[in-house]
């Protein structure tokens, strides 16, 4: 195998290993010794290449191209030498040109531009002879082509980066502050007044959002205290007299009690879904998260409106427990009743609340002006996590809790800060009961059944 030394050759290895090209320097029949070797089309930069026979698989000679064929190449590829000072150019370096015999590569001549028949720009670099070809037909004509590095950047990329780039060193030499102090200083004085402000976050509008305010709800003795729509309309508050009153008339009308308990618990139900997840929650194939709701009730209209809510919630496949330890009250009787056919539980003790649950329903306080309060459940309530949502809560709020929403029908009163975010329901009521009771009144619900009122600046 001694014949072989000297020449180029391409060896195909086993898959893991890739494909060699190089001078064979040493030839047996258990190995091969390549020099100036490329792998993949990549040099190997670790000296001559080893190669066992075993892992060969297939061997290639190639040609090396004749003198006249390394003039007449179309695509050339050199070695650029960085411009120093003292050239008006820069000029290539051939990483594989024939070296003088003290062993310094020989450099050849600057890059030139050589007119062509075709193109006046095209260029004429030197050929490399040392790196692997491949050569084809294209268009007709031949070509010549080097490695993938060699191509894009004119040599080959043996060197590797040593050490990383210092990010917070060079960050550091920016004055950030500095700048924006400069940029600052040549804006008008209205926008940096504006942009001082107030920062706004990425989910906040930059201009002011002020709804044009209209009233269309006028009430006798009107409070104080009015709340605001997001649609802008002011809704007034009115007295606790003002309120029994209209509910009166409402009774007369034949909008009984019963009528407006079913209302009210529907619009209790439909804010207590949103608060456990709405449809990502209440799934048919999520069954394994079924929420719980604990409902707190009194033996008064609110507690039979709280237990209306239980049953509606029940209907959409929520977990319900009322609490509820005046079972006998006549206030609540006809829907404790309901409830039970839904075979949820009903208990009677604070030691037979859950640990935890998803949301509270309160319904403990009736319309007075001192509501009283249980220790115990208020205890309870407060290791809890669940959010709570207040039915028709008194104006000073649920004594011990601190309520998420409350929920309030038809108008509202003067309430305190401790009831939290206040919804109004609509209970359906008729202009002509509004107009007995010397309201001049027309609906802010517009297509929903529950609307969230904001205090008024």
């Amino acid at each position: 195998m001694a014949q072989w030394v000297g020449k180029m050759v391409s060896i195909k290895c086993t898959d893991d290993l890739g494909i060699y090209q190089g001078e064979i320097s040493d030839a047996t029949s258990t190995k091969i010794t390549l020099q100036k070797a490329f792998c993949d089309g990549f040099p190997c930069a670790d000296g001559p290449v080893q190669i066992r026979a075993v892992d060969i698989v297939d061997i290639k000679f190639i040609e090396k191209p004749a003198k006249d064929e390394q003039e007449n190449s179309i695509v050339t590829i050199a070695k650029p030498v960085p411009k120093r000072a003292g050239r008006s150019h820069s000029t290539s370096e051939a990483s594989g040109s024939k070296q003088s015999q003290n062993g310094v590569p020989s450099r050849s001549k600057p890059i030139e531009i050589e007119p062509n028949k075709k193109s006046e720009d095209s260029l004429n670099f030197s050929y490399n002879k040392n790196t692997p070809i491949r050569k084809g037909v294209k268009g007709g004509k031949q070509w010549v082509k080097g490695s993938k590095d060699e191509e894009c950047f004119g040599a080959p990329l043996d060197h590797k980066i040593k050490g990383e780039f210092d990010f917070e060193k060079n960050l550091a030499l920016f004055d950030k502050q500095a700048i924006w102090e400069k940029l600052n200083s040549s804006r008008p004085d209205a926008v940096r007044n504006v942009e001082n402000r107030k920062n706004y976050r990425h989910d906040e509008n930059v201009l002011p959002n002020h709804p044009t305010s209209i009233r269309q709800i006028i009430v006798p003795l009107a409070e104080i205290q009015e709340y605001v729509t997001d649609d802008g309309l002011i809704i007034p508050c009115i007295s606790r007299n003002l309120r029994r009153k209209l509910f009166d008339f409402a009774e007369k009308a034949g909008l009984t009690w019963d009528k407006r308990v079913e209302l009210f618990g529907t619009a209790a139900a439909e804010i207590a879904i949103q608060l456990l997840g709405g449809g990502h929650r209440l799934n048919p194939n999520n069954k394994h998260q079924i929420p719980t709701v604990v409902v707190l009730c009194g033996p008064h209209k609110q507690g039979a409106a709280g237990i209306n809510a239980a049953r509606q919630l029940a209907s959409h496949g929520v977990r319900t427990i009322v609490f509820c330890p005046f079972l006998e009250a006549v206030a609540i009787k006809k829907e404790l009743s309901l409830y039970m056919l839904t075979r949820n539980r009903t208990i009677s003790s604070v030691p037979e609340l859950p640990a935890t649950t998803d949301l509270i329903i309160c319904a403990l306080s009736d319309d007075s002006d001192s509501p009283k309060s249980n220790s115990l459940l208020v205890e309870w309530a407060d290791k809890n996590t669940a959010p709570v949502l207040v039915l028709d809560p008194p104006p000073s709020g649920t004594p011990g809790l601190s309520a998420k929403i409350s929920l309030v029908p038809v108008l509202p009163l003067s309430y305190s800060s401790d009831n939290g975010k206040l919804y109004l329901a609509n209970l359906g009521f008729p202009v002509d009961i509004f107009k007995e009771a010397g309201i001049k009144y027309r609906s802010p619900f517009g297509a929903k059944n529950t609307i969230p009122l904001h205090p008024s600046e």
